[in-house]
């Protein structure tokens, strides 16, 4: 036995202590939290599918922000078609961790054979609803534009209302901690209430059944929305993506057979106040797929405010495509700023 005890006390002697970690003087010093930590558990994301978190990526400056640019979707006409670009570059900014944000919670994973079969299920239901509606809109307004514009933006506005509610539920649970998904959709619905009152000041409202039909179809899509959003935010996203390109295809349709008659009328004052207004702000939070300040609308007549209406419903679909990928959507605003170069 105290041969043991001899032995055990030489191995201690013997044995070098472990050199502290210098950390290098180039790189920064950055702070994970476990996930044993308070704070961590309230960054789940309902969704985004559950993983472990990802290995460390260290800051490496602004070289890649070239590659984080997303780039600029187009939008083509072709044969009275109107195409939105379908394809999205995932969005990664690094943010303040050194690391790429939202890189911990976007899905690159190919999707199986049955994931692949429901997503073509809620894409044909989705379909199948926003027609049924369509045909139901093109035969009461078929020759009163102003009154079905009321209308479809009386509509169009309630899904963002719908998504914030759903969000604002999960964080008061505890599982929802960013502002990017309440942000972007907050400047949406402020994006659709200028054009809902660009709508009422032309006197699409002066009906008093476009009231009733727009205000009750808003109340039920809303309900729909809240359910379908917290069943699957992906067909939610969805459907929202397909009313919008239905939106944009109604006014690029509207500017063809009336545009010439647009450029002679004044613009309203609702839309002057908006889109040629000092503070932009939501103006480009709701626009995910620009940098923001590189669209500045110029308003000299109507014909140019329906021009920037159609516009908006573009930069929609393509917000509403990228929120279908889990994680993806981030604020135009979190992009970083570039460092000052010297001459």
């Amino acid at each position: 036995m105290v041969i043991m005890v001899a032995t055990t006390i030489s191995s201690f002697a013997l044995s070098p202590p472990s050199s502290p970690t210098i950390p290098n003087s180039n790189s920064r010093t950055l702070t994970t939290p476990s996930l044993s930590s308070s704070a961590h558990r309230f960054l789940y994301n309902p969704l985004a599918v559950l993983r472990s978190p990802p290995p460390f990526r260290p800051f490496h400056g602004f070289a890649s922000r070239k590659s984080c640019r997303v780039r600029a979707a187009t939008l083509r006409e072709k044969d009275e078609k109107v195409t939105v670009e379908e394809s999205f570059s995932v969005k990664t900014f690094p943010d303040d961790a050194g690391r790429l944000a939202g890189a911990d919670d976007v899905t690159t994973s190919t999707p199986g054979m049955l994931e692949r079969w429901v997503i073509k299920c809620e894409q044909s239901v989705n379909i199948l609803l926003t027609e049924s509606v369509i045909q139901v809109i093109d035969a009461l307004y078929h020759d009163r534009h102003y009154a079905r514009f009321y209308v479809l933006e009386t509509i169009a506005r309630v899904p963002y209302f719908a998504f914030i509610s759903v969000l604002h539920l999960y964080e008061s649970f505890g599982w929802w901690r960013r502002a990017d998904y309440l942000k972007v959709h907050f400047a949406e619905s402020w994006n659709e209430l200028h054009h809902l009152l660009i709508m009422e000041e032309l006197g699409g409202n002066s009906f008093w059944f476009d009231r009733f039909l727009a205000q009750t179809a808003a109340f039920l899509y809303y309900f729909m929305t809240v359910g379908m959003y917290m069943l699957s935010p992906r067909m939610a996203y969805h459907f929202s993506e397909c009313v919008e390109k239905h939106a944009y295809s109604t006014y690029d349709k509207f500017l063809k057979l009336q545009g010439e008659e647009l450029k002679n009328l004044p613009a309203p004052k609702a839309a002057i106040e908006y889109y040629m207004n000092n503070d932009l702000y939501l103006f480009d939070e709701f626009q995910t797929a620009r940098v923001p300040c590189t669209r500045r609308p110029q308003i000299e007549n109507l014909y140019d405010v329906f021009v920037n209406i159609r516009d908006d419903e573009g930069e929609h679909c393509k917000t509403m495509k990228a929120c279908q990928t889990p994680g993806s959507l981030r604020s135009p605003h979190s992009i970083p700023k570039p460092l000052e170069e010297d001459d």
